[in-house]
């Protein structure tokens, strides 16, 4: 499985959020890598408050080496390249188009990154040693997770630490009741995203059942003074109008999603209202309603390499 193919199947948000875009093999030449990458930046942005909260967590940390596996297009990667301008910092991901647009943001922003193609987890080796390695929601695609932050863990230099994101709470964008529909929309589709992330878990080549407590898995790793922090990602209502707005964008991109991929999962009336909401003509749709908001929650968990 390369990086950016697990990142593919699940969005942001664990339990299942899926990802935009198709389970992927390879590079076929009919697939709209430029289309995936917008998707990818426009959720790195929205969700990106959470970052810079969490490098401050670091405390006194001066590292001269990060390495973000799993990068994507490079919204992350850059932000640690600002935060911390004389380290070097490079992006590591298993699509190079990908890479390509990590590239273009780095010149963009005026912040030094480097970029690096490499499968995910069997092309880790010879990456490291680092400072800091950052990795966000691609773990729990690899069948054996532990064996996965083992590997990750094994990048640090003495004293650096591991940063994996994972878990949280699902993101939220509209209010309980829409005004037609029945009204908790958002917590049945959580409960069958998770219905699907579990499946998924499931079919992962080489599966190994674990108790997914993060830290508890770090310090089996190996890792000292391992700990867990939550941050919140809050873009209120009223959002400003129109639809290419970045959080009304992303409800319409995340809310396209399930609708793409949990049909088989939903009633015709959670069906028939979710198409009213992605109706682009319609003034209670995600494009025109005035209380769309953005709210969620990631949790990072730190470890630190002997």
């Amino acid at each position: 499985m390369t990086t950016t193919q697990a990142r593919h199947d699940d969005h942001s948000h664990d339990h299942g959020h899926p990802h935009p875009h198709p389970h992927h093999h390879g590079h076929d030449d009919d697939f709209d890598w430029a289309a995936m990458a917008d998707l990818l930046e426009l959720e790195g942005e929205t969700h990106s408050p959470y970052v810079r909260q969490a490098l401050a967590e670091l405390g006194d940390l001066s590292p001269r080496r990060i390495l973000d596996i799993g990068s994507g297009p490079g919204v992350a990667a850059c932000r640690m390249a600002s935060v911390f301008p004389g380290a070097e910092v490079t992006a590591v991901d298993g699509t190079p188009e990908l890479l390509a647009r990590a590239a273009e943001r780095a010149e963009r922003l005026g912040v030094r990154l480097r970029t690096q193609a490499a499968e995910f987890p069997a092309g880790l080796a010879g990456l490291g040693p680092a400072d800091l390695v950052w990795t966000a929601q691609v773990v729990h695609h690899v069948g054996d997770q532990q064996g996965a932050l083992d590997q990750l863990a094994g990048l640090l230099a003495p004293g650096g630490v591991l940063a994996v994101v994972e878990g949280g709470l699902p993101p939220r964008w509209l209010p309980r009741d829409l005004g037609f529909g029945r009204p908790g929309l958002q917590e049945r589709l959580d409960v069958a995203m998770a219905d699907r992330f579990s499946r998924m878990r499931a079919e992962l080549p080489g599966a190994v059942p674990v108790v997914e407590s993060w830290s508890g898995m770090l310090r089996a790793a190996g890792l000292t003074g391992v700990r867990s922090k939550t941050f919140l990602v809050d873009h209120p209502a009223p959002q400003a109008d129109g639809p290419e707005q970045p959080v009304r964008l992303s409800a319409r991109r995340s809310l396209e999603r399930c609708r793409d991929t949990l049909a088989d999962l939903l009633d015709d009336v959670d069906l028939t209202t979710l198409d009213r909401l992605l109706d682009p003509a319609d003034p209670e749709g995600v494009d025109r309603r005035p209380d769309v908001f953005l709210l969620t929650a990631k949790t990072v968990h730190f470890g630190t390499a002997a």
